[in-house]
């Protein structure tokens, strides 16, 4: 393994947040738009979204199918790029990066929790927690990594591999992953969607805790009311536009307005 000691550089002195960017956000979307295809088979899946997401925040995304939210996310996490428009983490904005330092940024300060897990399916629950840190050459802190195997309850599977746990099991091994390299934010794409209802309220109030307790930021895309009331504010978009913000969210007060939104 190379690169071990590789690092981002920061600055001599913070630049100024790029023009239009929310202060103190840890991550934002500024005039987003993302174009899939060109001319009549031109696809517009982000139409001009300018929305900031505060530490020690969890915001859920909902809205129609197609209406952008996992596009939004993926290009929130670098997993994507825009079209025009800027994305921005901390003072840092995605599209001045080449793609070394696009990938030490993801290594280093954002976390993702996938829907399919997207576990490695060779290695061990305990190494497919460390994964991330290994890869970039650093190790888990101790303290953290016993703290999040106790809260994610995986002490008793840390040997097992991928396919001798339950769907619940790994998408827990999942979100351990994400919070054990403290990033500055976690995305989480519909990561309830694959787990029965008893292990996705798990996995939701273990995301919550993580921002009650841990102080992690957190922006989680799902189509659940149920799961969106867990978060501090619901963020919906429709035809790739923020059509509305919705703060303190309740499970009724989100089937109302999705109603209206045709979904």
């Amino acid at each position: 393994m190379t690169d071990q000691t590789e690092t981002l550089p920061p600055p001599a002195t913070p630049p100024p947040p790029p023009s239009g960017a929310a202060i103190d956000a840890v991550a934002q979307a500024v005039d987003a738009v993302k174009v899939y295809g060109k001319g009549d088979a031109a696809v517009t899946a982000l139409d001009g979204i300018s929305v900031a997401f505060q530490r020690q925040q969890f915001t859920a995304i909902m809205g129609p199918s197609g209406s952008g939210k996992s596009t939004l996310l993926h290009c929130l996490a670098g997993l994507d790029s825009l079209t025009s428009g800027k994305i921005i983490i901390g003072a840092t904005e995605l599209g001045t990066l080449n793609e070394k330092d696009l990938t030490l940024l993801r290594r280093q300060r954002v976390g993702f929790i996938f829907q399919s897990y997207n576990l490695v399916p060779t290695l061990t629950a305990a190494d497919n927690i460390v994964l991330p840190l290994a890869i970039a050459g650093r190790k888990a802190d101790p303290a953290l990594l016993s703290q999040v195997i106790d809260t994610m309850r995986l002490g008793d599977r840390l040997t097992h591999r991928p396919g001798e746990l339950s769907g619940g099991q790994q998408q827990r091994v999942a979100a351990a992953r994400a919070l054990v390299s403290k990033p500055d934010i976690i995305f989480a794409d519909e990561p309830t969607g694959n787990l029965d209802s008893r292990s996705g309220a798990e996995l939701l109030g273990f995301l919550r805790s993580a921002v009650d307790d841990a102080h992690q930021t957190i922006v989680m895309v799902t189509h659940d009311p149920g799961a969106a009331a867990r978060a501090d504010r619901v963020v919906f978009l429709a035809d790739g536009k923020v059509v509305r913000e919705m703060a303190g969210p309740t499970t009724d007060a989100i089937l109302e307005y999705m109603k209206t939104l045709g979904s």
